[in-house]
């Protein structure tokens, strides 16, 4: 009998990555000339990446930045959730927060586990368990088939294929 091959789905951040790239948008904030005297800032705060200028467009310009550094980092801006995207006014400052999203909801677990039974090669299952979805099959070649569906799918979160036997 032939043995099953699996792998999960999942969507996770590297925080150290995440940490480098504000650093360096940090770095970039503070010594940019348009950034100067107008109390530009990114930084963490609690669990929030919170931006702070003196006008909307400044901490637009900021978030810009920061998702450019992101980039460059190999982190996808799918994981960055900035609410509805406006800087609110706080006294004098606009302000920006944004989260980090992690692990797949149940909404987006069960339209991968429909992506793959309606689009999929037959005999490919799928298994949420938790916050990540486990794909078997009997060949690779399906796993490798499924992996790039999900990868052509337009889903709105930044999904990683690990534990791949």
């Amino acid at each position: 009998m032939a043995s099953e091959s699996s792998f999960d789905v999942v969507s996770k951040v590297d925080r150290q990555e995440v940490d480098n790239a504000l650093n360096q948008a940090a770095k970039e904030v503070s010594q940019r000339y348009d950034f100067k005297n107008v109390g530009a800032s990114v930084a963490w705060s609690g669990d929030k990446i919170v931006m702070i200028a003196n006008s909307e467009e400044r901490v637009l310009a900021i978030l810009d930045v920061l998702q450019t550094k992101l980039i460059k980092r190999g982190i996808s801006l799918k994981s960055l959730d900035t609410g509805e995207g406006t800087p609110k006014a706080s006294g004098r400052e606009y302000r920006l927060e944004a989260t980090l999203k992690e692990g797949l909801d149940s909404e987006t677990a069960k339209k991968i586990g429909k992506i793959i039974r309606d689009e999929g090669p037959k005999g490919v299952k799928s298994q949420i368990t938790g916050d990540e979805v486990r794909v078997t099959a009997k060949s690779r070649d399906d796993l490798q088939s499924v992996i790039a569906l999900l990868k052509g799918a337009d889903l709105d979160a930044a999904l990683q294929f690990t534990n791949y036997r």
